[in-house]
């Protein structure tokens, strides 16, 4: 309901055929693109700040330009870019990108692919990706050591910079190799061409990084490559035939692009590499060592495309479980319950709750109670004028409930802020006279941010945490927060690899079900009639349900790296002291 901005989608392809192959057997030289186009489209919900493409051409001669990319921002970023594709485009090797920002940095200078130039066609990268590092700062102060300046302080930028540096030394090494060789003129630089070890690149560069990360790139000389974080955080999926190699963030993508069985791709591992060299060969390759599985359990409640076969049936699996609490929370009266979803990432979820009533026995009555409307342009400056506009972005299905009689389940795959219902959603619902509303979540509560490529960095964002500080205010318990701040502050003098989460402190003095009645008290309407309830996921049904993705950061605050760690201890420092200086 609430959206949550997501770093990013990615996608690659690699022509193993001579680019006359495509247009004889596709009837056009764009088939390439248009696949990529097909690929972007597909991952569209990953990214809709901004997008950019590349292409990198294997034969053209010195003095013509062989590395192509265009950029574009906004929502039809995608048609804008592909509109500007000529056939002098064409090439081997191809990418595309699709951001969400997570760092409140935007322009079209922030949007992927980022490009270093050279006159030596191996010493020339692209790179994107789907990525945030947390210890940016530390891998800055690591290139100015060496006398670097980077222009531009962020991850993208700095990552450019640094395996850019590590690639330059990768050409010297070969350079040197090529003249022991006795080799000389252009000789040298198809020495050089043909013979880059990425893995090499990888390996000095990645191994500075804290942080979740699909990183992909193409060189001039037609190295193309894609590593993937060593916890698994970020995900990546690949396919190869005789024509092609391709990846993307998301499975189904490759299967709808390409005509594919889920069975016919596989998963980038963590801490691997797809390496696919100038010639088309291609091989995995360990880039780090594989840390405590990670993957991102956000990914399959939320941010990746339901259609994929295992990532539906887990949602299913994520509103079936809540069936108990449900019923509990109805006090058994199935009968006079209509039962509903928040559009339109919920609404698998929302399949699997009823099925779990049914299952049992029961006859459920289904309703479709609120719709999306489109997206409303706020052109109107005043605040109060404003808030009342985004209050209808939603709206009711009139007459789907019996006033005064009917309770209404309404289901919806997290609550973050709490926002949207309390502007919107509440207000609407009650119009329709509930007996009870019990909000469901197939999220447990989001108590901690994220710092591996979500947009939620602070605290005070969560409603679940702003419930907590409430409690704690009103139990008198502020010695918590001082105890909670000072930890922080001492954890922040470790090493950072000795780092622990501090802030889980300040939940332990309450049940969920105290938070929630919290939540509900804040985010209850002043004018509400009808009761309200919350239920959410417990960790142990997320876990039952998405076994293979056991990332849960988010709610229980075990982050994977330790970066992690020191960042939610300064993001408690930055709350309390922010919140001193207000009450100054």
């Amino acid at each position: 309901m609430e959206q949550l901005k997501h770093e990013c989608g990615v996608a690659m392809i690699r022509l193993l055929k001579p680019l006359d192959y495509y247009e004889k057997k596709y009837g056009t030289w764009a088939y390439g693109f248009n696949k990529l186009y097909l690929m972007m489209e597909k991952q569209h919900n990953r990214g809709q700040e901004g997008a950019g493409i590349a292409s990198v051409s294997l034969t053209k001669e010195p003095g013509t330009e062989y590395m192509f990319r265009e950029k574009a921002e906004g929502k039809d970023a995608i048609t804008e870019i592909f509109s500007r594709v000529t056939e002098e485009m064409a090439g081997e090797l191809l990418m595309g990108h699709l951001r969400y920002s997570t760092t409140g940095k935007s322009g079209l200078t922030f949007v992927h692919p980022f490009l270093r130039r050279n006159n030596w066609r191996a010493k020339n990268l692209c790179l994107c990706g789907n990525f945030n590092m947390t210890n940016i700062d530390e891998v800055f102060q690591f290139l100015t050591q060496q006398g670097q300046s980077p222009r531009i302080y962020g991850d993208s930028y700095i990552t450019l910079e640094l395996m850019g540096h590590r690639l330059d030394r990768e050409v010297e090494r070969l350079f040197a190799e090529a003249k022991e060789q006795g080799l000389q003129g252009t000789d040298i630089t198809d020495y050089i061409d043909n013979h880059v070890e990425m893995a090499n690149v990888l390996r000095k560069t990645m191994s500075h990084y804290d942080g979740g990360y699909v990183m992909c790139g193409l060189t001039g000389s037609g190295e193309m490559f894609s590593v993937r974080d060593p916890w698994g955080i970020r995900p990546a999926f690949w396919y190869q035939d005789d024509e092609i190699i391709a990846l993307a963030s998301e499975r189904p993508v490759l299967q709808t692009t390409f005509d594919l069985q889920a069975e016919n791709i596989r998963e980038l591992q963590p801490g691997q590499a797809l390496i696919v060299h100038k010639n088309g060969e291609s091989h995995l390759e360990k880039i780090m060592p594989a840390q405590q599985l990670s993957a991102c359990s956000f990914e399959r409640i939320y941010f990746s495309r339901g259609s994929d076969r295992d990532i539906y049936q887990e949602r299913k699996r994520l509103g079936e479980q809540l069936t108990p609490a449900i019923l509990k929370a109805i006090d058994g009266d199935v009968t006079n319950t209509v039962f509903s979803y928040i559009p339109n990432t919920a609404e698998v979820a929302y399949y699997g709750m009823t099925d779990g009533f049914r299952q049992q026995g029961y006859n459920v009555r289904t309703e479709k109670v609120v719709w999306k409307d489109i997206k409303m342009r706020t052109f109107i400056a005043d605040n109060s004028e404003r808030n009342d506009l985004a209050a209808h972005v939603y709206d009711i299905s009139y007459g789907s409930l019996r006033p005064g009689i009917d309770n209404l389940v309404i289901i919806d795959d997290s609550i973050v802020r709490g926002t949207t219902l309390r502007e919107s959603i509440f207000k609407i619902l009650d119009r329709l006279h509930p007996k009870k509303i019990v909000m469901v979540s197939s999220s447990p509560q989001i108590r901690y941010p994220d710092y591996y490529g979500i947009d939620m960095a602070r605290l005070e964002e969560f409603c679940a945490f702003r419930a907590t500080m409430a409690l704690i205010e009103e139990r008198g318990l502020w010695q918590l927060v001082n105890d909670t701040y000072l930890a922080c502050k001492r954890e922040l003098a470790k090493p950072k690899e000795e780092m622990q989460n501090c802030v889980r402190a300040v939940y332990e003095p309450f049940t969920v079900d105290e938070v929630n009645q919290k939540i509900v008290e804040m985010l209850r309407p002043a004018d509400m009639q009808a009761p309200i309830e919350l239920v959410f996921q417990s960790i142990e049904g997320l876990h039952e349900a998405c076994p293979n993705h056991p990332g849960d950061w988010y709610f229980t605050g075990h982050y994977p790296t330790p970066g992690g760690n020191k960042l939610v201890n300064q993001a408690f420092i930055n709350y309390v002291e922010q919140k001193l200086k207000r009450e100054q």
